[in-house]
């Protein structure tokens, strides 16, 4: 099984922070959101070739998230 990781999105925008689409993710991994957040000044000054006039970056869980067993909360 895959392990919770943390990658990077760079995201160009039109005027104003408008209508934003994805266009690269970051090949590096992170292992906290804490990590991708602080390398998120780096990697927007090394993405600055997106064809957008302004861009933005965005950090996201990536990989299998498992959810905790436990006794379930009666319905109603």
């Amino acid at each position: 099984m895959e392990p919770l990781f943390y990658v990077m999105a760079i995201m160009g925008c039109g005027d104003g922070n408008l209508n934003c689409t994805e266009a690269r993710v970051i090949p590096a991994r992170y292992e906290t959101m804490a990590q991708c957040r602080a390398a998120l000044p780096d990697q927007l000054a090394q993405n600055t070739d997106v064809p957008y006039p302004m861009i933005g970056a965005n950090c996201r869980a990536s990989g299998v998230i498992m959810a905790k067993a436990g006794k379930a909360k009666p319905q109603g």
